[in-house]
């Protein structure tokens, strides 16, 4: 059956850069092991199953150069696997405590069945799970694109070079890590502006994605809303959002996540269970384990919440998936006629660790719908945003407005009452950063001054992070969020003083080296104002 409509899936996967590798047990390095186990590892897992059916995926991963960079680093590679062995270790002891009591047994079970899995495959690929990414890009399953460097809010960065930098630096370390350019790049928390298209294109980049008022507010009027991809006047291409799709997997109250049956995810055993029995894994302080028994059950409180039946989940999955499939069809329907007989392009764009992490379900739901449109043989085609632009015609010409997918849709999230400290810092940062490198560009330096001035663009990169703010935003973790910002712009001037000084403190630069081990082949000179990058 010829397809009437095209459908995008893009997997947002971002966590901020924490390692820290002198403490053996960091709650925040917990970020990480969780986003791999629940996530990542079961998205490879899908891709697998699917492949072994002869089922092509379709889908576009954006993964993040620090989450890149924490999935090749050794000591945290370490740390996931005793991670993952210490959560099967404590399975053995709840399997017992269990014994035949359903359905509280078939759950243990079930996780005793993830983080079996998480093993399995971390053996498999020697603790490398960009590898088998690498292999789906290779055979056509998937596409993967970057985003900024360190996941910056990139209008909120005044200084052009400070966008330069976090741009290309992203297109340099994809390259390194895929052994191929990035077609595509994620504007994180899909914030644009205007300045960006220019950096993007010289950075090699051919499309990005909008949320939808970006394309509905652009010149001229978008004349088939965000169901058609744009291009801007210097070539690059555009792809709108779609918020009735996103609304449907993202929002807890009118999505599927939301559903009584699905499993709780603020109810966890490390609060729950009795604390002198969990010692050895909560490590002295109460903190979520990554063990949930009880399912939503509605709008009751967490004390109240029913245990937890994977069975029912499962169920649930298949009558969401068909219900996705079929709004979807219906969706493409609707806009066809709307617009002549065209056939639309829908842009579903979601954080990555919402299937698994936050949705323990969510994989399972993705692998039903990629199932039911290549089996079912639905007249929906399901294409990564390469694929459908080599097969479309060109799109019409877009001026787009500023917006991002945040709250009140601007920057409401990254820049208010709560976190508008940090940006004093950050700014005087960068702007010292920017000067020194106009400073040194040309000099002829010693390897130690070189290495303090790329580090120090590091920190400055690292202090840019848009997860600083959120967290300050949201108060969560606020304390460290806080120390982050502060530890990196003192780290970045104080190595800039160093240099200027000529006393670089190479003891304390190799910490910093060590800790902060991102981009290896950074430059320093990419914040300069007139730069070759």
């Amino acid at each position: 059956m010829s397809a009437k409509g095209s459908l995008v899936l893009v997997l947002h996967a971002h966590l901020p850069y924490v390692n820290h590798p002198s403490s053996p047990d960091f709650l925040e390095e917990n970020w990480f092991f969780e986003g791999v186990v629940e996530t990542y590892i079961p998205l490879i897992t899908m891709l697998e199953s699917l492949a072994k059916d002869g089922i092509k995926a379709g889908l576009t991963l954006s993964i993040s150069p620090t989450l890149g960079a924490m999935l090749e680093n050794e000591n945290l590679e370490k740390k996931l696997i005793s991670y993952v062995e210490s959560r099967l270790a404590l399975l053995e002891k709840e399997a017992e405590r269990a014994g035949d009591r359903e359905p509280l047994a078939k759950t243990v079970r079930l996780y005793q069945r993830v983080y079996e899995q998480a093993a399995e495959l971390l053996h498999k690929y020697s603790g490398d799970i960009i590898t088998p990414l690498k292999q789906f890009q290779a055979a056509g399953h998937i596409e993967i694109i970057t985003t900024s460097a360190t996941h910056a809010v990139l209008p909120l960065l005044p200084r052009p070079e400070a966008l330069r930098a976090q741009i290309a630096v992203a297109a340099e370390d994809y390259e390194d890590r895929f052994n191929r350019k990035s077609s595509g790049f994620w504007l994180p928390e899909c914030a644009y502006d205007r300045r960006l298209q220019t950096y993007l294109k010289l950075s090699g980049f051919n499309f990005v994605f909008l949320e939808s008022h970006g394309v509905q507010f652009g010149s001229p009027s978008a004349p088939r809303g965000v169901y058609s991809p744009y291009r801007t006047a210097n070539g690059l291409s555009l792809f709108g959002r779609d918020c009735e799709s996103s609304r449907e997997v993202w929002s807890s109250r009118y999505g599927y996540p939301g559903d009584p049956v699905y499993r709780e995810f603020y109810r966890d055993l490390g609060y729950d269970g009795e604390e002198g029995y969990l010692n050895p894994w909560l490590g002295g302080q109460r903190r979520p384990l990554g063990l949930k028994y009880h399912r939503i059950t509605g709008e009751v409180d967490l004390a109240k919440k029913e245990l937890y039946d994977p069975d029912a989940a499962l169920a649930r999955v298949e009558e969401h998936a068909a219900d996705f499939l079929a709004k979807r069809l219906a969706q493409v329907e609707a806009i066809s006629a709307a617009n002549g007989g065209n056939r639309p392009v829908i842009t579903g764009c979601y954080d990555a660790e919402l299937f698994g992490h936050w949705w323990f379900e969510g994989p399972a739901f993705l692998e039903s719908v990629i199932r039911r449109i290549r089996q079912d043989r639905l007249p929906l085609q399901l294409v990564t945003p390469s694929e459908y632009l080599n097969s479309c015609q060109e799109p019409p010409e877009l001026e787009p407005d500023l917006s991002s997918w945040g709250e009140k849709g601007y920057f409401d999230p990254w820049l208010n009452q709560a976190n508008d400290s940090i940006y004093a810092p950050i700014l005087g940062a960068t702007e010292r950063m920017v000067e020194m490198a106009n400073r040194f560009r040309s000099h002829d330096l010693t390897h130690v001054s070189s290495r303090a001035l790329n580090q120090a663009a590091r920190e400055v990169l690292l202090s840019q992070a848009s997860d600083w703010p959120f967290l300050l935003y949201i108060d969560s973790h606020s304390r460290y969020a806080g120390e982050r910002v502060r530890g990196h712009c003192r780290n970045a001037e104080e190595l800039l003083t160093q240099v200027l000084e000529r006393r670089v403190d190479e003891r304390n630069l190799a910490a910093l080296e060590r800790d902060h081990a991102l981009f290896p082949r950074l430059d320093f000179r990419i914040f300069s104002s007139a730069s070759e990058f």
